[in-house]
């Protein structure tokens, strides 16, 4: 049986579609100076750069573990899959301690993901194919 109080992981995965090519989302997603925007706190090491499949990096500091973001080919777009499974190296507030955290962990991932749509969805009326932008 497992105790409520000694669980500690931090367990994230949720995705969205953008409509834009897998090359121009994985650029965004490889641009190591967004990550400092989108994972302040976490020092990052890429494990392994996929081309246009995405990133996986080992992640440090607060939290230790992997972090990944998968993008799959659909229909005109891409689906980014968000994934986050790490330990906290700190003790969490008992008081919704790591249900904050995770819920904190999800928000961010999901930040990552609407920025990069709003860049490369740019100027896309809704139901229209995309432009196919170079990626910034």
């Amino acid at each position: 049986m497992c105790d409520a109080q000694s669980v500690t992981g931090i367990q994230v995965a949720d995705q969205g579609f953008i409509a834009a090519p897998a090359h121009d989302a994985a650029v965004s997603v490889r641009n190591a100076r967004s990550w400092r925007r989108w994972w302040p706190d976490l020092q990052l090491q890429v494990r392994e750069d996929r081309g246009d499949k995405g990133v996986r990096w080992t992640v440090a500091g607060p939290l230790e573990g992997t972090m990944e973001v998968w993008l799959e080919p659909a229909l005109d777009g891409v689906v980014l899959h968000y994934f986050l499974h790490a330990e906290a190296m700190r003790p969490s507030a008992p008081a919704g301690g790591l249900a904050a955290e995770n819920r904190r962990r999800r928000v961010a991932g999901r930040r990552m993901m609407f920025e990069i749509k709003s860049i490369l969805e740019a100027g896309r009326a809704a139901g229209e194919p995309p432009g196919h932008r170079t990626a910034r």
